[in-house]
């Protein structure tokens, strides 16, 4: 969903409503009051199959679609179908929306709307004192209670007194609505997310009309199912406006000064991946080749790649990890982008070869969306901890660049970033991304095509160097000097055939070697070539001449972004640098590091960034670490750095 954000002096709007994108929102409900806010954390939970991602995905992009800034952390059970009703299969989503722009989907819930006790249960322990609580007092019975190991009912035993509690009977409310519709008490009761959807949206005066024609849309061969959800998300509006619980609503004006003039719409890091690796095959002129296993949280590239044969891309859903990165190196072999995805479990499969792919010295992108780990770990919970596996993962000296991108959006930059650095050195390289950037969302602002790079390449297409005796020559291995690239003959081209394959080759003609100098010297230089990529300088934001520099990678960017503005509004100077680029680094880090007394390296691993920037720089970075397969909190950040900061 799109929508055009103008200058604040254009948005308003003086006829009971605010206008984005062509659409009017609902005026005020009623006579009840209007409270205004600035920003707002809700999160909606209830079990696996009670439509809560769905439920979390409608209101954001209603969200985005009104012009709010916003972030969203979806978190859903490991296994497919978790027994109901119990906390392992509790799912929830949770999303921050504010009228200036965020960071984070927020530390705590001002809003948790629990669809039964193991949802409340599983969630409490978030939900700070004075918050509002929307519970589903139909599936407060006595069985699901003792599933959870409630004795009593948390809604008559005063332990929810210190909250703003809301029982409603979502089921009851929702099957009533439904009555004539001929649906059974199950069939209706699946359709009591679309009423709370309804209640949320009359209470922070989200738009409709989106949320409607996506029913209709999604459920256009089953016209009365779209019909019924629709009835019950009316009637979850209706409900707030009419019932005596809700005596108040709250607006969140949209957030037009925290975006420069543009198109936008809401991105998950997965899609603005897909989107980056279309653009980068567009950009380079050169066909799209996906070879992937499905593996969580990787597999929504996949799903969205292999819509888009119209853009010349081709996807290979393989048997193995294995095999989906072979046919991807094949591709590449062939003149293609090759791209193969995975997480951390699948990479640890892939890792011969990758090696083949530093050997051969072709473009290919290892798409790393990480997970919990060690082996099959946290499949739906993030983490960064492959960073050293992408490193250093791999028999023999195999030098790869690795690419990690910051926030959802930022995932589609990082992978035309990727394809680049893949394309102008004839290497593999890695992009890591994780489990909260794939599945969480925030507004993208859609690019204008002739601000892409230009990422076209030459193929070879005639003999490249003179013999001893004057005969020209095709020798795959002689090397642009400035990047130390080998041409890239596309098979069957005449003149250019050569051998390939995992043993070493001899310098400029590629030819089986086993001579101990030969293979010294193109060790030192494939090395050479990684470390010569050309990558920015890295930016300081360091506005107060701190003593103390925070410096971090990858997802943690928003929680540590957030941290530094609330020491920074607390009146404590502290330097903020992120690095996206973490093979090579970018040149002037070492210079930058010396510049501090005290470097934190903020990681959800432990301490693998910090342990590479020991090592390389012999600088004592503090490490700060966390591995409970959830993001940072900011609040827990700017607690650790202030301690760092005066101690």
């Amino acid at each position: 969903m799109t929508s055009q954000v103008s200058s604040p002096a254009e948005q308003a709007d003086g006829a009971g409503g605010a206008v984005v994108g062509g659409q009017r929102t609902p005026a005020s409900p009623g006579s009840k009051e209007v409270r205004r806010l600035d920003r707002v954390i809700i999160r909606f939970a209830g079990d696996s199959g009670d439509g809560m991602q769905l439920t979390g995905d409608r209101f954001t992009s209603e969200t985005a679609s009104f012009g709010n800034d916003l972030s969203t952390l979806p978190n859903f059970p490991a296994e497919i179908r978790a027994p109901a009703g119990t906390l392992p299969g509790v799912s929830s989503f949770q999303l921050h929306f504010a009228d200036h722009d965020i960071l984070t989907p927020g530390d705590a819930p001002n809003v948790l709307v629990a669809m039964n006790p193991a949802a409340l249960k599983a969630n409490i322990a978030d939900v700070p004192r004075g918050a509002d609580i929307i519970i589903n007092t139909d599936e407060f019975t006595k069985r699901p209670m003792a599933k959870v190991g409630y004795e009593t009912s948390p809604l008559e035993d005063g332990s929810l007194d210190a909250y703003n509690l809301h029982p409603v009977p979502l089921t009851t409310l929702t099957v009533e609505a439904l009555k004539d519709f001929g649906l059974s008490r199950k069939e209706a009761e699946r359709s009591k997310n679309m009423f709370a959807l309804g209640l949320l949206s009359w209470m922070y005066h989200r738009p409709t009309e989106g949320t409607e024609k996506f029913l209709r849309q999604k459920f256009a061969k089953k016209p009365e199912i779209a019909e019924a959800n629709i009835v019950a998300f009316r009637a979850g509006w209706n409900f707030g406006e009419t019932t005596e619980d809700f005596a108040v609503s709250y607006e969140v004006a949209p957030a037009t000064r925290a975006f420069p003039t543009g198109t936008y719409r809401n991105i998950s890091g997965n899609l603005a991946l897909s989107y980056g690796l279309i653009a980068a095959s567009q950009q380079a002129d050169l066909p799209l080749y996906l070879g992937s296993y499905p593996i969580t949280p990787a597999s929504d590239i996949l799903h969205e790649l292999s819509k888009h044969k119209n853009f010349g891309v081709r996807t290979f859903q393989a048997e193995d990890e294995i095999a989906g990165i072979g046919a991807a190196l094949g591709a590449a072999f062939g003149g293609a982008l090759g791209v193969t995805t995975t997480s951390g479990p699948g990479v640890a499969l892939k890792s011969e070869t990758i090696g083949l792919a530093v050997s051969l010295e072709l473009p290919l992108l290892i798409v790393d969306i990480q997970r919990g780990g060690p082996s099959t770990g946290l499949p739906t919970k993030t983490e960064q901890a492959d960073l050293l596996q992408a490193m250093f993962g791999r028999n023999g000296e195999a030098p790869v660049p690795i690419v990690a991108p910051r926030t959802p959006a930022d995932c589609f930059d990082a992978a035309l970033d990727a394809a680049r650095i893949a394309l102008a050195y004839r290497t593999p390289v890695f992009l890591l991304s994780d489990g909260y950037l794939a599945n969480g969302s925030e507004p993208w602002r859609i690019p204008e095509i002739t601000d892409l790079p230009d990422l076209k390449v030459k193929f070879a297409t005639g003999a490249n160097h003179t013999l001893a005796d004057g005969t020209e020559a095709f020798w795959p291995y002689k090397r642009d000097p400035e990047t130390l690239a080998r041409p890239w003959a596309v098979p069957g081209t005449p003149g250019l055939e050569h051998r390939i394959g995992g043993i070493e080759k001899q310098d400029g003609t590629g030819n089986i070697s086993y001579d101990p100098a030969n293979h010294d010297l193109m060790v030192r230089t494939r090395q050479a070539k990684i470390d010569g990529i050309r990558v920015p300088d890295l930016d300081v934001d360091d506005p107060d001449g701190a003593t103390t520099l925070v410096l971090g990678w990858g997802s943690t960017y928003g929680p540590i972004t957030a941290a530094v503005r609330r020491l920074r509004n607390a009146g404590l100077p502290v330097a903020q640098a992120h690095l996206r680029h973490l093979n090579p680094f970018p040149r002037n880090l070492g210079e930058v590091l010396e510049r501090y007394e005290k470097v934190v390296v903020p990681e959800m691993n432990l301490g693998q960034l910090a342990t590479l920037i020991r090592a390389k720089y012999l600088v004592d970075a503090q490490s700060y670490t966390q591995v409970n397969g959830m993001p940072f909190k900011a609040e827990q950040l700017a607690k650790v750095l202030e301690e760092a900061i005066n101690d």
